[in-house]
């Protein structure tokens, strides 16, 4: 079983070789049922996480999916709803699994991997999220989370009030520093896109691509302002897409191929025009992670899709269209997977690395900076405030161009807050030249602050500042 972890709670893990969490409860999810046609892996992660992202049903728990609904999914299907799971807020998600999973692990090279994983008779859940999988239709989770779900049959039928919502939690979220406009896309009662992206993890599998590729065969995206790309989710899985014609088909219609890269999902490609809506099979759609700049007047926004329901759009001329509303789903070939790719292209350097040859470290790959040693006492100085209850990493490093400085951590240090509080940066380096100033035993600027500090009952001892006693830092 895997967890994501933060980078600080990791560090103490490295210092201290623990991970210190309470026993984790497990919330069974109970699929039966039998999908409708055009319905997704993408639909159904999104009914869940509508459902239990706000009432943190599973926040820090492991969702166990269980129940005869899963025999009826391909590990194709299974995986792209997993890696969804995450936006629940569970701490991580486990399936049972059947001949299903074997026969996928066999397709790999990997069958005596395989292991069998059942609920024990009379199993003990500490809750039970029930899914009856023929009721789920086609989903949209509207700006600015995944959670923020709507059936597009409902959002269609109710266009003006619910895009209203959206454009004044844009307006909250700009700060009044750019606006995105969502009425305006509606055209004849019909709310229209700028761009679709079918990619990544989620989106880019082989069979939400073919899904897609069956409903735009022989068909056009349009010339006009939709766009749509398409990210197969690797390479192999790209190459056999090539051999089966499904390129040639997605590109006749029109569509974009880009190589396997996770980009539009993070802001690095794609990123919607200005006061652009762009749907898409991706993980995510929070505030400006699609790549936008609010601070500098430009804001876009990301509704989050299932491929088929994508396709359906695309071949509307970006008109937002129900997967529902077409009758093409039920062809989908094998998948041959062919690990060339991998054995001709990626290095096998596990436990044989070339340990002894020089790294080359081209102009942007910066060591880590010089810092002074911890002391006994740190003087901490506030250089942004933010009360949200969940800062998330787009706003601590914003995506897109800033991957490029991912081995510089200086250069990297320079989007921290960018898009959430401008100014952190200029503070927290007010703050540096102090630290500086105070490792080189300059410390006559700080002296008013000590004083304050021996008025504390308890402090009194500190008679002098002293470099070797007191390091100056700062926090958010």
């Amino acid at each position: 079983m895997a967890v994501g972890e933060g980078g600080g709670e990791l560090v103490k893990q490295l210092l201290n070789d623990s991970w210190d969490i309470d026993y984790p409860g497990v919330v069974a999810v109970y699929l039966t049922g039998k999908l409708a046609p055009g319905v997704g892996p993408q639909d159904v992660a999104l009914a869940i996480i509508g459902a239990v992202f706000k009432n943190g049903y599973v926040k820090n728990k492991v969702m166990e999916f269980v129940g005869p609904g899963i025999s009826a999914m391909s590990t194709d299907f299974r995986n792209s709803v997993d890696v969804m799971t995450t936006e629940t807020t569970c701490l991580s998600s486990v399936w049972q699994t059947d001949d299903e999973t074997r026969s996928w692990l066999a397709l790999h090279g990997r069958e005596p991997d395989y292991r069998q994983l059942n609920p024990q008779p009379m199993a003990w859940y500490d809750g039970c999220i029930y899914v009856d999988l023929s009721t789920i239709k086609p989903m949209i989770a509207l700006p600015f989370h995944p959670s923020n779900v709507y059936e597009i049959d409902i959002l269609n039928e109710n266009l003006t009030d619910i895009l209203h919502q959206v454009e004044i939690e844009s307006a909250r979220i700009a700060r009044g520093k750019a606006k995105i406009s969502l009425l305006d896309k509606v055209e004849k009662g019909r709310l229209k896109v700028q761009q679709g992206i079918i990619a990544g993890c989620s989106g880019g599998n082989y069979e939400n691509v073919i899904a897609a590729a069956n409903a735009l065969r022989g068909k056009s995206c349009g010339n006009e302002t939709f766009s749509l790309a398409v990210y197969p989710s690797s390479q192999p899985v790209f190459m056999d897409l090539a051999k089966k014609g499904v390129v040639a088909d997605l590109t006749g219609a029109g569509a974009i191929i880009r190589t396997a890269f996770c980009g539009p999902c993070f802001g690095a490609g794609d990123t919607p025009v200005n006061n652009g809506l762009s749907i898409r099979h991706t993980t995510r759609n929070f505030p400006n992670r699609e790549g936008s700049k609010p601070g500098n007047g430009q804001m876009s926004a990301v509704a989050l899709m299932d491929a088929r329901s994508i396709a359906a759009t695309a071949i509307n001329g970006g008109y937002l269209t129900s997967a529902a509303e077409l009758d093409c789903w039920e062809n989908v070939p094998d998948y041959a997977f062919d690990p060339t790719p991998y054995k001709n292209r990626v290095y096998q350097g596990f436990v044989k690395g070339a340990t002894q040859q020089s790294l080359i470290y081209g102009p942007n790959i910066k060591d880590w900076p010089a810092l002074g040693a911890l002391t006994e006492n740190i003087l901490l100085k506030v250089a942004s405030k933010i009360l949200d209850e969940v800062t998330t990493t787009d706003e601590l490093i914003p995506s897109g161009e800033t991957s490029s400085f991912r081995s510089n951590p200086v250069g990297l240090a320079e989007f921290t807050l960018s898009r959430r509080d401008p100014d952190y940066v200029g503070r927290s380096k007010a703050t540096a030249t102090l630290e500086k100033q105070r490792l080189a035993g300059e410390v006559s600027e700080l002296e008013p602050v000590f004083a304050r500090i021996r008025t504390i009952a308890g402090q009194e001892k500190h008679r002098s500042v002293s470099h070797r006693d007191w390091q100056h830092d700062l926090c958010r």
